[in-house]
C-alpha cells in the first residue's frame, strides 16, 4: 500500500499509525520488536520520535513528571533515548521489510538531516513544535507529507500552519489531538475531525491518547484519513507513554475494528436490493397461511380454519383476509401451506 493510495484525496482507507515514542526506553532491541509488533497488529506505519538532546534542549529542562529513576535530568533521559543514524537506518529498513511506512517526529534541525538521510516516508510534527518555524518550514518543503498534531494550538495558529503548508504545496494531514496523557472522553474532540475537514479542505486524523481503542473505532464512524496511537506491549511496562498507549492486543483489535467500519461504510445498503438478496431467508423464517385441520373440498374457509406456520412458501401471514371467506376447490390435510391453486378464485360463483 502506498502512502499516496491511504492518503489520496477521498480516500476511505485510514492510515493507522502505530506510535513508538519512548516506549523502547533507549534499547534498539525493543525499538525493533515494536516495529514487529506493528506490522503483526496491522498497522500501517510505524512512528518514533527522533530526539538529539544537545540539539533541542538545555540541562536545565524541567520535567513535566518525574517518571524516570535512572535519569538525573530530563536532559540526561533524552541523552538516554538517541539513537545513531546507523541505528536509525536500521529501523527504518526493518520498517520496511515489514510492509511498514517509516515516520518520525523531529525535535531540532539536526534531527530532520538525519531523518532525511535515514529516508522518513512522512514527517510528524508534535504539537509542541507548531511555532518552530524553522523546523516547520523545512519539513514542509521537503516534498513529502506532513502529519500535524493541534493539540495545544488555537484555531488562528492551525489557520496560518494550513496557509504555510498550501503556500507550499505540503501534503498535509491535521490531526485533532489533546496534549492530554491519558486524555479523558470529554477532551477527544470528536467533533473536531468533520469541523476541520470543513475549514481546511484537507485530510484529517486523529491523534489519540486516551490509551483505548474507543475513539480510533467512533472516528473511524465519521472518517478518519489518519489515526495515531501509542503502543505497548502491556501497561505493566515502564515509561511515561504507557497510560496512553494500546497493547499491542489491542491495537490488532483496533485495526480489525477500522477494517471493519470502512467496509460498512464504503458498501451502503439499498434496502429492497437487499430484501431480494434475503428471500431465501425469508422464505425460512416468516409464516404462511395453513391449514389448522383436515378440510374437505368445498370448505368455505374461515379463521378457525387456520394457523400461520413456517416456512414462508405459500400464502404470507399477511395476506390471510385474501383467504378468509374462499372455497377450497379440494382437500387438504392439517398442516398443509395453502397455495392459490386450492382455492376457488376471488369473485367466483358456487
Amino acid at each position: 500500500m502506498s502512502f499516496e493510495t491511504s492518503f489520496g484525496s477521498g480516500s476511505s482507507r485510514c492510515l493507522i499509525i502505530a506510535e513508538v515514542a519512548q516506549a523502547h526506553d533507549g534499547s534498539l532491541g525493543t525499538a525493533h520488536a515494536y516495529i514487529d509488533a506493528a506490522a503483526r497488529a496491522g498497522a500501517d506505519a510505524v512512528k518514533f520520535q527522533t530526539h538529539i538532546a544537545a540539539a533541542e534542549s538545555t540541562p536545565g529542562e524541567p520535567w513535566r513528571v518525574k517518571f524516570s529513576l535512572q535519569d538525573a535530568s530530563r536532559y540526561e533521559y533524552w541523552k538516554r533515548m538517541e539513537f545513531t543514524e546507523e541505528q536509525w537506518a536500521g529501523l527504518k529498513t526493518h520498517a520496511d521489510q515489514r510492509g511498514l511506512k517509516f515516520i518520525s517526529s523531529p525535535f531540532s534541525m539536526e534531527a530532520v538531516d538525519l531523518l532525511e538521510r535515514v529516508g522518513v516516508d512522512a514527517w510528524k510534527v508534535a504539537s509542541g513544535e507548531c511555532t518552530n518555524v524553522t523546523l516547520l518550514r523545512r519539513m514542509m518543503t521537503s516534498g513529502k507529507p506532513v502529519l500535524l498534531s493541534t493539540g495545544m494550538s488555537p484555531l488562528s495558529e492551525i489557520d496560518t500552519l494550513v496557509e504555510q503548508a498550501s503556500d507550499r504545496n505540503t501534503d498535509l494531514t491535521l490531526l485533532q489531538c489533546t496534549s492530554s496523557y491519558p486524555c479523558p472522553p470529554e477532551k477527544v474532540g470528536l467533533n473536531m475531525i468533520p469541523f476541520l475537514r470543513q475549514r481546511y479542505g484537507c485530510k484529517v486524523g486523529l491523534s489519540d491518547h486516551s490509551g483505548t481503542i474507543f475513539p480510533g473505532l467512533a472516528g473511524a464512524a465519521i472518517g478518519l484519513d489518519a489515526l495515531e496511537v501509542h503502543i505497548t506491549f502491556s501497561r505493566e511496562c515502564f515509561g511515561p507513554d504507557v497510560p496512553a498507549s494500546v497493547t499491542s492486543v489491542e491495537l490488532s483489535q483496533l485495526v480489525e475494528g477500522i477494517r471493519f467500519i470502512e467496509t460498512m461504510r464504503n458498501n451502503p445498503v439499498e434496502k429492497d436490493a437487499l430484501a431480494a438478496q434475503m428471500q431465501p431467508l425469508r422464505d425460512l423464517f416468516t409464516k404462511s397461511v395453513t391449514a389448522r385441520v383436515d378440510l374437505a373440498e368445498g370448505t368455505v374457509i374461515s379463521e378457525s380454519h387456520l394457523a400461520f406456520k413456517k416456512p414462508g412458501t405459500g400464502i404470507p401471514a399477511n395476506r390471510v383476509a385474501e383467504v378468509v371467506g374462499r372455497k377450497l376447490v379440494r382437500s387438504v390435510a392439517a398442516n398443509t401451506l395453502l397455495r392459490e391453486e386450492d382455492l376457488l378464485p376471488t369473485g367466483t360463483g358456487g
